[in-house]
This record gives structure tokens, sequence and C-alpha cells, in this order.
């Protein structure tokens, strides 16, 4: 038996996978439920991996691949749906990381996104910020929102994606989707240009550099909703990072215009659901109320936390609290709580509490 990318990518789609990896010396294996295993089969061969390098990138994107040694790109193919490829070396050896996208956009129920998010996207300006480490569908969350208003208002859309993972139709609104490289050279260069093309909404894939970080904050400032996302795990981080790109001398500049900008921040993971059955999303959820705004413009960052735990009326919330609900609600087990608390004390306050009380 000798592996072809149609088989690989079919078998992974059949089987529910997210991610496949392609590794010399082993058979495909693919990222179920947060899971790697091994696909049943001989393992893949130097010369298979070579092959598939050849057969599926172009001349250009193989000119850029020897030049930087490793590339993002993504792909269609009819039956198997988009999908976005890493390709990248190991022991002189070409190798793989393939991101199965979505083939439908699901419902915030569905997702397990709060309500606040649907209201986010009738802003008409502002900066909302999707953060968390890499997996924890941030890609998602962003093509939930662009559906979202793709759905219900007339705008002019504009995404840059490194790469475009989901590819989404004119609705009511018209939406252009950049991917980096292969429609534009950088974030940078693509954002500068983007705010001469009658934008209502920007979308960046991830504000990585000083330069994407200003632009979007002046975007956001003159009119535009920017949805961005950041490798951040929460609010207070996030914030951090921002103005810390920054030279000493801009800093205080920047903190006041991410003050004035800013709309919401959001701070995801995924976690394994109780009993092995898929992953749950828990979601921290930072909404720029006055008092937050006055925190980020005295760089006061520590005190976002306590604005979150007492910020239910404005749908905020924290990550621990979240956690806390999620156990209570049998979808995650307290181990995971506990592991994934910013304060694990939180957390076993409140179950021994309610323990207490029921006895």
């Amino acid at each position: 038996m000798s592996w072809t990318f149609d088989k690989i990518l079919k078998g992974a789609r059949q089987l529910g996978a997210s991610d496949v990896h392609l590794v010399k010396g082993v058979a495909p294996a693919i990222r179920i439920n947060g899971e790697i295993r091994p696909m049943a089969g001989p393992p893949l061969s130097q010369s298979e991996l070579l092959s598939l390098y050849t057969n599926l990138l172009n001349e250009d994107q193989r000119r850029q691949f020897e030049k930087d040694l490793q590339l993002c790109f993504s792909r269609q193919l009819e039956e198997i749906g988009r999908f976005r490829i890493s390709v990248y070396m190991h022991a002189g050896c070409h190798e793989f990381a393939i991101r199965l996208c979505e083939t439908t956009i699901r419902t915030a129920d569905e997702l397990g996104l709060p309500q606040v998010l649907t209201e986010l996207t009738r802003l008409p300006n502002g900066l909302v910020l999707v953060t968390g480490p890499t997996g924890m569908g941030k890609t998602t969350t962003l093509n939930f929102m662009i559906n979202a208003i793709n759905s219900t208002r007339r705008a002019k859309i504009i995404t840059v994606e490194d790469p475009v993972e989901f590819a989404h139709q004119n609705n009511r609104s018209i939406v252009i989707q950049q991917e980096l490289l292969s429609d534009v050279k950088s974030y940078q260069l693509a954002l500068r240009h983007i705010l001469r093309q009658d934008p209502d909404v920007i979308v960046i894939g991830e504000m990585r550099d000083l330069e994407t970080i200003e632009t979007a904050l002046i975007a956001a400032e003159t009119g535009h909703l920017v949805i961005a996302t950041l490798h951040t795990p929460d609010a207070a981080q996030t914030v951090q990072r921002i103005y810390s790109v920054f030279p000493a001398q801009q800093q205080n500049a920047i903190t006041v215009q991410l003050a004035n900008s800013l709309q919401a921040l959001i701070a995801q993971k995924l976690l394994p659901r109780a009993g092995g059955s898929g992953r749950v999303l828990a979601c921290e959820v930072c909404i720029a109320t006055h008092a937050v705004r006055n925190h980020i413009r005295e760089r006061q960052v520590h005190q976002l936390y306590s604005e979150m735990q007492t910020g239910r009326k404005y749908q905020m919330q924290t990550m621990d609290q979240v956690l806390l609900e999620l156990y209570q609600k049998g979808e995650i087990t307290y181990d995971v709580a506990l592991s994934n608390a910013r304060d694990p004390q939180y957390i076993r306050h409140r179950v021994g509490e309610k323990v207490k009380h029921s006895v």
C-alpha cells in the first residue's frame, strides 16, 4: 500500500480529524478530539514525502520554501474541502502539518460561544481581539463573526489571513479575503492599502508586529470595526503584549489609543470534554467599559481581572468562572478545571462550599 494525498485526507475527514501530521518513518497521524492517533497502514518514506511536496507546491511556493525552509498555504479539493498546509524540514526531509478546515460555519450555541460575540459583530467601529494559544479555535471564532456580519449587515469586509481557512460567499456583505504571500506580501503592507479600499470591517488573521498593531489601532480609531487575533492567554497579558512591543517613548500614546479603541477581549481555551467525546470551549470575556478603559490608560492591567469578576451585567466573565460553570454542568472534569484555572483555589473553594451546603 502506498499513501496518496487524497487517500490520507479523505480518510482523515471520514474519521472526524482536525489535523493530519505526515512525518517520515511513521504512518500518517491524525488528531481527533485533541489526541494524536496513527492511521492504519505502512510508515511514510522520504521519497513519498518528497513526491507530496513536489505535487502540492507550485513553482513560486517552492522558491519561497527554499528561501525560508518553511511555508504555510491553503488548498481546496473536491470531496475533501479546504485545508491548511504547513510544510517544514526535519532531518533533511520534507514533512507536513495539515489543518482540515471547517466545511460549514456552526452557530454560537454549537461552538459554545457566549452571546456577547454576536452582539460585538453589530458594532460600527473599534477593536475586538480574540486571543489564546495555537489550536484553541481562534480562527473558527473569527469566521463565525465574519459570517454573522455577512448575514446581517450591508458592509464591505476585508480579511488578511495566513492562510484563508474558510472561503466566505458574498451574502448581504461583500467579503474580500486576501491570503498572505498569494494576494499580499505582508500584514503590514496589506493593512496600509486596505484603508484605501473603503472597508467597513477589517479582519486580521494575526497581529504579529509593531506596524500591524499600530495600523490596526489607527483603523479602529478612524471608524472601522477591526477584529484580530493574538497568541496571548488572557486579557491582562494581551494588553501588556500590545504596548510592550513599542519603544518606551511610544508606549504612553499607544496605551491611550488602545484604551480609546478597544471594544472587547475574548480569550479562548478548548478543553477535553468529560467522557472523552470531543472538546468544549471556555471563553474569558472582557468588555471595554469606562472602568476597563481607565485601567488600560493607567496601565493597571492587574485590575482587569477584578472588573471581569464583577462585570456580569456587562456580560463579562473570567476563565475561572467559566471553568467552574463547565465543571458544575458536567462538561469538564474537576482535574481539567483545576489545571486550567488562573486561581485553582477559587475552584476548590467554590466546589467545597457547594459540598458543605448540600450535606
